[in-house]
């Protein structure tokens, strides 16, 4: 397969630019699997979906205020924006300027703080913070939120909340796992009422999630890193539901992966660590029964993970619905509500039409 089978034409102005007043009074694309028809809901609708005994899977990440400015010592600016926080003070980084730093060199921030550049690693520069404050605390004062690119504004005090899931817990993501975005203590309260049970993954979602496929073979492509961890408590409560009866229904793509790579041996186990599963059409699915997800870029990787699970043909047709109904798109738009084309077959590993996990 192609990335161009995977493209669709979407209006600039569906883009959303600013989040809705409301969390939950988003609008929700209901896809029912098979040929049933489309349903223009609201994400609060969610209750009439899910039924008691059902597990609802969060990705608890939390973004940090990534995006940092500063100068070289020669007076040259630099915009950074951090990829991965390594522990201690050290850092993992995009860093642009009209000159490569060299290792031994340091940026001081606009607010004061130093840097010392150790390197190159993996595409990225390695930095150190000299300070002895937490580095979490310095990002909350010196950094901005790193909003996507197709947002076409400077982000603002409000991003620092709109920007971050109300079950945020693990400091680590430089992007929002965007379809937890649309839940509020009211509809989790709602929800919670109707039996429906919660669990969370964590996944740090890196800058990779908005580079471009630069080749055109979906079996050419490489995905980029990123860290997880699936945990022995949410595998005990996906074992549980599965032997009542309930479905998982994951929150976002980037649950799906988390599940899928802690899936890759047959069944759900716990899993901490880095994983570049890239899935697309012909994947076989072990992990989740229904899909709470936003809209994706064209001829993006996570368009291809939701047509691997929902079916390409019904996917694009749904965004063509979407276009017709002006639904709003990506972090800050509407979301969807899928279910799998088919009864995934059982046994045996991920097929041969995806890239499976880095152990």
């Amino acid at each position: 397969m192609k990335k161009s089978d995977f493209h669709f034409e979407l209006p600039p102005g569906l883009i959303a630019q600013a989040p809705l007043a409301e969390r939950s009074a988003s609008r929700l694309l209901v896809v029912p699997p098979g040929d049933a028809p489309y349903e223009d809901r609201q994400v609060r609708d969610l209750v009439d979906y899910l039924r008691e005994g059902d597990l609802l899977v969060f990705n608890d990440t939390r973004v940090i205020p990534a995006r940092l400015f500063g100068s070289k010592e020669t007076g040259g600016r630099v915009e950074i924006l951090l990829e991965r926080l390594l522990g201690g003070h050290e850092v993992l980084a995009q860093v642009g300027a009209s000159k490569t730093p060299k290792p031994g060199g340091r940026i001081t921030l606009d607010e004061g703080t130093v840097l010392e550049v150790l390197g190159r690693e993996g595409g990225f520069h390695r930095l150190r913070f000299l300070t002895d404050e937490p580095l979490e605390k310095l990002l909350l004062r010196a950094g901005r939120m790193p909003l996507p690119p197709y947002i076409q504004r400077e982000a603002g005090s409000a991003d620092l909340e709109r920007y971050q899931t109300v079950f945020a817990r693990h400091a680590g993501a430089v992007a929002a796992p965007t379809a937890g975005l649309h839940f509020d203590q009211a509809l989790l309260a709602a929800l919670e009422g109707r039996g429906v049970r919660f669990g969370h993954v964590t996944l740090h979602v890196g800058a990779g999630t908005f580079q471009p496929m630069r080749v055109d073979s979906l079996h050419e492509h490489r995905m980029h890193s990123e860290w997880l961890n699936v945990g022995a408590d949410l595998c005990q409560q996906v074992a549980r539901t599965r032997a009542a009866g309930g479905r998982v229904v994951a929150v976002g793509t980037t649950v799906v992966r988390a599940l899928e790579t802690a899936s890759r041996e047959g069944e759900l186990r716990p899993y901490a660590g880095e994983t570049n599963i890239f899935i697309f059409p012909g994947y076989r699915f072990r992990s989740v029964d229904a899909l709470v997800t936003n809209f994706h870029l064209p001829e993006s990787t996570l368009m291809m993970l939701v047509s691997a699970f929902a079916g390409r043909e019904r996917i694009l047709a749904a965004y063509q619905h979407a276009v017709r109904q002006e639904y709003r798109f990506f972090s800050y738009g509407d979301a969807m509500l899928l279910f799998p084309a088919a009864e995934p077959p059982a046994g045996g590993p991920p097929g041969p039409t995806s890239q499976d996990a880095t152990p």
